[in-house]
């Protein structure tokens, strides 16, 4: 599945309730989620990670969608040709 056909996906499941809470409390909601992840990776559980990582990528699409902006699109644009600083493959720049 392409990031574009998650983002419609998601936007299919949850549009119409996400427009209701709107752009703010959707906010709060994918903050929640990284949390958990944070807690799921400490935690070294394989499913938790697996189910966290997939609410977090889900709620960024619902943040996305509300504020217009094709993640996929946005994702090539960023790092399609390689890291957006030295744009290399893979990234040559000094570790910090």
């Amino acid at each position: 599945m392409r990031i574009s056909e998650a983002q419609k996906l998601i936007r299919d499941i949850y549009g119409k309730r996400d427009r209701r809470r709107g752009v703010d409390r959707t906010v709060i909601h994918l903050g929640e989620e990284v949390g958990e992840l944070f807690r799921a990776i400490r935690d070294g559980d394989p499913s938790s990670l697996r189910e966290e990582f997939a609410d977090v990528f889900a709620w960024l699409l619902s943040v996305a969608d509300l504020l217009g902006v094709d993640l996929e699109g946005a994702f090539i644009s960023r790092y399609g040709k390689g890291c957006p600083k030295c744009g290399n493959i893979p990234c040559t720049c000094p570790e910090v």
